[in-house]
């Protein structure tokens, strides 16, 4: 999948289990671990919630990704918002991330990223910013809900990022499995 101009907009992190993160000009990936530096890093889950429930459970979310376009959007709604601020650890624009198929791999400067699933909604994103969240969850007419909040990845290969690289995607061998939350 070409994508000539799907690139890297922002990059964040953070040491602790904060809702949002730092910006980052770079950030180095490690396999099977997520952004080295973040409190999401691991190879079982990080999530305070989710290791409430079973800390033996695989990190299906490493490294989280959101569309500088869904944050264009909701400028527009009133609500400014800075790279991190979603707790999102890489900003892409000029590529449709709720869009790619489950396994979909993706080339970010020396790092290669395994799409996993959808990032499902939560309180935290209502307790950031009053009225916020009803903007990430819309009703479909066919009365399905779509995720707008970003997709999660575990980081295949390792490597540095920056800023500005682009971004490659290699679409898994079809039939193709849309996302669901993880």
């Amino acid at each position: 999948m070409g994508l000539s101009n799907a690139r890297v907009v922002g990059l964040a992190r953070n040491r602790t289990h904060s809702f949002s993160k730092a910006s980052s000009e770079t950030l180095r990936l490690i396999a099977g671990i997520g952004v080295e530096g973040d409190a999401h890093a691991g190879q079982t889950v990080q999530h305070l919630s989710r290791i409430r429930r079973d800390p033996t459970q695989p990190n299906l979310r490493q490294v989280h990704l959101i569309h500088a376009e869904l944050l264009d959007e909701l400028a527009t709604k009133g609500f400014v918002l800075g790279e991190g601020d979603l707790g999102e650890n890489i900003q892409t624009r000029g590529i449709d991330l709720l869009d790619l198929p489950r396994e979909t791999r993706l080339f970010i400067g020396e790092a290669v990223l395994r799409v996993t699933g959808l990032r499902n909604p939560c309180n935290q994103i209502e307790k950031f910013r009053s009225g916020l969240l009803q903007h990430m969850i819309e009703k479909r007419a066919d009365g399905s809900i779509a995720r707008k909040c970003g997709i999660m990845s575990v980081v295949e290969r390792s490597g540095s990022i920056a800023t500005g690289d682009t971004i490659r995607c290699e679409l898994p061998p079809g039939p193709h499995q849309p996302l669901e939350p993880v």
